[in-house]
């Protein structure tokens, strides 16, 4: 099965996108292949326990674990009678408004060369200042009680009603605490060069900081709700770059962040700007970050799927596998005696929304495992 997989990845390569493309054309790059299945129990992946089809890991366990190739929605994830449900604010944000992400964007059809002298450093010649608009979705639970100082957990690439749905039904099963979630969308376009790009993929303390500063703020103005200080009580959340931009936001600032929630992580090198102390990007999680530092008061769930990105592109730098990144993830964050629970899906592509419908209340539940709600003061 290895060698087949290493055929379909030489063949993906082949096929993969030409680094003659100049970055300043005007046409859009050709599609993605398919990239290939992956076997869970390829020769260098981690030992992971295979479940029946259409299980879940239990809630309370930490590891590795196998699930698919079936992925029906769990229950929690549909609308349930007599169940209390929250209410939903929106709101919008302006980037002349804030003094974090002002605004960037990567002109269409656009992408970027690699630099001659290292093919982990992409140039970027045609990203500029430019304005956006982000939505950003607030969900308080009826169960709230006002005054009181709440966890939360704050979602990217907003709004996520299917997290608003699973709320409700996990809080009034008491399987997780009565949080608020704050989903936020991202600034627009994806990758180097762009908004998105800038705010997910950065590996700096910056995101957390716009949350904090910028974000937080508003909430609790606009919909007089208090959100609590203790980083026990605060999680995070996303998919893809957003995956990787939620433990980003723990690991800069664990003193506001213990709990990291994500699907299809890129914990691969998509950074942009480079930035000489972490060469990688987010690839640096697993190679050196991780192993090198002394393990953070971090938990974390987390979920590839086989048919997960695997993106040679014009780098060529070997960082581009999404399944790799995160077996090895696993790895390390077992080696230095993380809890963490890492979900390998069969029959799934990339940040898949089966997926995520079967998974999602057992993830939260293991995410929030050992939270102690503060005792109210007399």
């Amino acid at each position: 099965m290895f060698r087949l997989v290493r055929i379909a990845s030489l063949i993906y390569l082949i096929a993969a996108f030409d680094p003659a493309i100049a970055q300043t054309s005007a046409a859009a790059p050709p599609a993605r292949p398919t990239p290939p299945t992956r076997d869970p129990h390829t020769p260098g992946y981690v030992t992971a326990k295979e479940l029946p089809d259409g299980a879940n890991p239990p809630a309370d366990a930490d590891g590795n674990f196998i699930i698919g190739p079936t992925h029906n929605p769990a229950p929690e994830m549909t609308v349930q009678e007599g169940v209390p449900q929250g209410t939903v604010y929106n709101f919008t944000m302006n980037s002349a408004d804030s003094k974090l992400y002002p605004g960037i964007a990567r002109e269409p059809g656009t992408f970027g060369t690699a630099d001659p002298n290292d093919p982990a450093k992409l140039i970027v010649t045609t990203s500029h200042p430019a304005p956006y608009v982000r939505r950003v979705a607030v969900y308080v639970p009826k169960q709230y009680v006002p005054g009181t100082a709440a966890p939360f957990i704050v979602g990217a690439d907003g709004p996520d009603p299917l997290l608003f749905t699973a709320l409700d039904n996990l809080i009034a099963q008491k399987r997780v605490p009565a949080m608020i979630a704050i989903s936020i969308s991202n600034g627009s376009g994806d990758a180097q060069g762009s908004e998105r790009g800038l705010e997910y993929d950065t590996m700096s303390g910056r995101y957390a900081e716009f949350v904090e500063t910028e974000v937080l703020p508003l909430v609790e103005k606009q919909y007089s709700v208090k959100v609590t200080k203790d980083p026990e009580g605060r999680a995070t959340m996303g998919g893809s770059s957003g995956g990787s931009c939620a433990l980003i936001m723990a690991w800069y600032h664990p003193e506001l962040y213990h709990r990291v929630l994500t699907y299809s992580g890129t914990y691969v090198n998509q950074q942009w700007p480079p930035n000489p102390e972490t060469p990688g990007g987010a690839w640096e999680f697993h190679k050196s970050l991780i192993p090198n530092r002394p393990a953070k008061p971090i938990r974390l769930w987390m979920e590839v799927g086989d048919r997960d990105l695997f993106s040679p592109n014009i780098m060529h730098d070997d960082m581009h596998d999404w399944v790799v990144a995160n077996e090895n993830m696993a790895k390390v964050l077992a080696a230095k005696g993380y809890h963490y629970q890492f979900v390998f899906a069969r029959n799934a592509g990339h940040t898949d929304r089966t997926v995520k419908q079967q998974t999602l209340p057992e993830a939260l539940e293991y995410l929030w495992r050992g939270y102690q709600a503060p005792k109210p003061s007399k």
